[in-house]
């Protein structure tokens, strides 16, 4: 009797112990990966002539970081979207750009090094500029007016605070179509290839 109450009680500490290596299994958060967006189309317009600095688009393109998706022009007044896309120019939604608690600042560092977003330090869209600034070196490219070819600055990630006030890291790889490795006049402009990291629980680790 006494046998097999030591058994009894030991199947119930093994169990035990099981069931509390599985808890603490699944408390264990996996790590984020990161995601390519490729030829997202930027405002292009029907009269787009290829590679260069834009001198017109129609209209932003808006996309949400938190579903990895294009969002309509219709919800461009709600907190569907994250960050908007026209020419070279990028909003993000918040200030008077739209209703949501968007920011951001542009950071120099490798993407992959960038482990955790600034807590402070967030710019937001206003009438005198962007959050992201606009211009050649002002932001995240380069407009070279001999050769009409915008590139993007290596090292520069873009730190953003989405509409809802969660935290992502953001990287533009082209501005062309396919991403071609040297760009030329013929390339087709306002196609953006970026990459970017959305961390979906509130926190400003991006790792």
């Amino acid at each position: 009797m006494k046998t097999a109450t030591s058994f009894a009680l030991l199947a119930l500490t093994i169990g035990f112990s099981s069931c509390s290596d599985d808890k603490e299994e699944t408390l264990i958060k996996p790590s984020l990966e990161a995601t390519t967006v490729s030829n997202l189309a930027a405002g292009v317009t029907t009269t787009n002539g290829g590679g260069g600095q834009p001198t017109s688009a129609t209209k932003y393109t808006f996309y949400s970081l938190a579903n990895n998706a294009q969002v309509a022009t219709a919800d461009s007044n709600t907190t569907k979207w994250d960050v908007g896309f026209k020419g070279t120019t990028l909003i993000i939604n918040g200030g008077n750009s739209g209703p949501g608690q968007g920011g951001a600042l542009v950071q120099t560092g490798l993407f992959t090094d960038i482990a955790s977003a600034p807590e402070t330090g967030y710019a937001v869209d206003a009438a005198a500029g962007k959050a992201i600034p606009t211009g050649s070196g002002n932001g995240w490219y380069n407009y070279d007016g001999a050769t009409n070819i915008v590139t993007p600055i290596a090292g520069k990630v873009i730190l953003v605070r989405t509409a809802t006030g969660k935290y992502a890291k953001l990287e533009i790889v082209s501005y062309y179509q396919n991403a071609p490795a040297t760009p030329t006049a013929t390339s087709v402009s306002r196609y953006y290839t970026f990459r970017y990291l959305y961390q979906p629980d509130g926190s400003r680790n991006l790792k």
